[in-house]
């Protein structure tokens, strides 16, 4: 197999020597070092350590002194208890994330390693988001469980599985949606109990971003056409891990207007923050097809610019309102 040095000749640009197998070769020298960088800035933390168990007691059932939920017996606030169901939900389906990337990179040498550590983390956001929710009694557990067996039963199913720079490229944006989306719920929630459990999650998902991001800007020394064209289809079609989640499309509506995550926090600290680090619209070079692209991604994002502004007009006008009848 060629080594990476002779992979990244201009000349082999073109998608037909550009296969899967080659860059994952190419990158995996990238990935070893990205590995050794995180594992020497990430600290081991205990999810039993952020959960109030003192709040915690039993729940109806099994126990004679049960008691049943009630959203009073929380400070979170609506907003708050929203974000928190849909971040759970998304983290709860660890089992099919973990299949899409090993099945993507594998699972031998350091794209094994990454792939086996990224999920170890992942699924404390899991183990101490659910121990917060069910000791605080932030959420209905019943609910949880259930709208829990009817995500996970559902699997999921990455829009990227087809090609490993779509996938990478979504990472990269997907792990800071995910960290802004954490970080923003936390503020929101009305508890600073849950601010600092959220906090704590949001250091290791920005970890990841990084991870990724650093990796796509390798992709896009060694194949500047193709990961320009990778960058582009995944900002045009980007959508959250959740979107399958019973009744997202209601819960994203409420989280827009909460400020949780929204289309002005979309563009201005998700998008915008890796494009610009990656320098995407400054890359020269490229060919047709790259061009094309790079071309294509900036009108969209100056479209999505626009939109998000109505969308900040709105919510404007919606607070006004508010407070206007609040003062009555």
């Amino acid at each position: 197999m060629e080594s990476p040095v002779s992979l990244a000749s201009p000349h082999l640009g073109s998608p037909s020597v550009w296969t899967d197998a080659r860059l994952l070769y190419a990158l995996e020298e990238v990935v070893e070092k990205e590995l050794n960088r995180h594992l020497k800035v990430t600290k081991d933390w205990m999810p039993h350590e952020y959960v109030p168990w003192s709040d915690g007691r039993n729940f109806p059932g099994f126990f004679e002194d049960g008691e049943a939920w009630d959203k009073e017996q929380s400070k979170v606030t609506e907003v708050g208890r929203i974000a928190l169901v849909v971040n759970l939900l998304t983290e709860d389906n660890l089992p099919s994330y973990h299949h899409e990337i090993a099945t993507l990179f594998g699972r031998e040498g350091a794209w094994g390693t990454w792939v086996h550590r990224w999920t170890a983390e992942e699924g404390r956001h899991g183990i101490v988001m659910r121990d917060y929710l069910l000791a605080s009694r932030a959420v209905d557990p019943d609910k949880l469980e259930q709208f829990r067996m009817s995500h996970m039963s559902e699997g999921f199913e990455s829009d990227n599985r087809h090609s490993m720079l779509h996938s990478i490229a979504y990472v990269a944006f997907q792990e800071l949606a995910t960290r802004i989306s954490h970080r923003n719920t936390g503020h929101q929630s009305g508890d600073p109990v849950c601010d600092r459990m959220l906090a704590r999650i949001a250091t290791d998902e920005n970890l990841h971003m990084v991870f990724y991001r650093n990796l796509l800007k390798s992709a896009f020394e060694l194949a500047p056409d193709l990961t320009m064209q990778a960058v582009r289809d995944v900002v045009v079609n980007f959508r959250m891990p959740g979107h399958g989640i019973p009744g997202f499309e209601r819960a994203a509506a409420q989280m827009a207007i909460g400020e949780v995550y929204n289309l002005r926090i979309h563009h201005d600290d998700v998008l915008q923050p890796v494009l610009r680090f990656l320098k995407v619209m400054e890359i020269d070079g490229l060919g047709p097809e790259g061009l094309k692209a790079q071309e294509e991604l900036g009108l969209f994002m100056g479209g999505l610019d626009a939109e998000a502004a109505k969308f900040d007009e709105k919510l404007a006008t919606r607070k006004a309102r508010m407070a206007a009848r609040a003062g009555h």
